[in-house]
């Protein structure tokens, strides 16, 4: 477990990054979080910078940077398409060059390092749930690819650095995760239908509200991660940390209306270029390695619980505006 560790998350000001700091801070480690805050927000760790053990580091990964440490989470990297398709070459090196120098990073301090891989690294897939052995049916050309294709390859990075060096590496795959601090803005498909619901606008559909997914909120998801880090060094991974839960994004849509009682309507769009059609991890890699983890929050506690986060944020923002 963390303990007295010193641990450095990059994109520790992001939306997971900023509960994982914070968990790590409470098991007694000294965090130092480091961010471009191109898509954090300083607001997400204000709350940790009363503690000694913390430190804010405002830095972007694709430049190498020298400190010491015993840990390190890469989870540096825009993480919705919104924001990765904004500057798909900025986000390609990101991934790419961030993961390239964290792992020599890692090497020269003697680090234990994780990286903050993703379920997109099945693309759309045509094996259901999908295991880590599954490869994936990824588009290499097409506008994720910037970011399916970076992180593929930051995965490749990770297990060349074990094969020629030997050093210790997790590899997590992550599944959708949702909850408070979130962007509101970030395009993503909770944050999207929360904050038009509670704004009483119709909430946009893409297709026919068929595509399916599992969502896991952001508590489970990072105790997950400090399990896998905390695992034996003979286990790198990858493993995929998620909630094997799935349902349609029209089920989604409908229960975020009656969770915050909004009249909103449904509005449907074309579908998105390769957004997947179905995504659920098969978890039982995870089961097996990770001791008695399992994502325990039902949706509807998180959802309720990522509203009332939303709901506080849209009043914030109304009350600056008005003033």
């Amino acid at each position: 477990m963390p303990g007295s560790r010193r641990i450095l998350v990059t994109g520790g000001a992001g939306f997971i990054g900023s509960h994982l700091c914070e968990r790590l801070l409470e098991a007694g480690a000294r965090v130092l979080c480091l961010d471009n805050l191109t898509t954090g927000d300083e607001a997400n760790v204000a709350h940790l910078r009363a503690s000694p053990r913390f430190e804010m580091l405002r830095h972007d990964v694709t430049l190498p940077i020298d400190l010491e440490c015993d840990e390190i989470y890469n989870l540096a990297c825009p993480a919705s398409p919104v924001h990765y398709q904004r500057d798909p070459v900025q986000t390609t090196k990101t991934i790419v060059l961030g993961a390239i120098h964290m792992l020599t990073l890692a090497q020269r301090c003697g680090a234990r390092i994780l990286q903050a891989s993703t379920s997109e690294i099945y693309g759309d897939p045509d094996v259901h749930p999908q295991p880590e052995g599954y490869w994936g049916r990824v588009n290499p050309v097409g506008v994720r690819s910037c970011y399916d294709e970076g992180k593929r390859c930051a995965e490749s990075l990770f297990f060349d650095y074990r094969r020629q060096h030997g050093l210790g590496v997790k590899v997590a795959r992550i599944f959708n995760t949702y909850g408070p601090r979130m962007q509101p803005d970030d395009g993503r498909v909770i944050s999207n239908f929360l904050v038009q619901a509670l704004r009483g606008e119709a909430i946009t559909l893409y297709g026919d509200g068929s595509q399916s997914r599992s969502f896991c909120f952001v508590d489970d998801l990072v105790e997950a991660l400090i399990r896998t880090m905390a695992t034996d060094d003979a286990v790198t991974g990858p493993v995929n940390l998620g909630n094997a839960a799935e349902s349609t994004i029209l089920e989604l849509a409908h229960r975020v209306i009656a969770i915050t009682g909004s009249p909103s309507s449904l509005v449907h769009r074309p579908l998105p270029a390769d957004d997947p059609r179905q995504r659920r991890p098969d978890l039982r890699l995870a089961h097996a390695l990770l001791g008695d983890w399992t994502a325990r929050t039902s949706l509807d506690e998180g959802l309720r619980r990522t509203a009332a986060y939303f709901q506080t944020r849209l009043a914030a923002s109304a009350s600056s505006t008005a003033a």
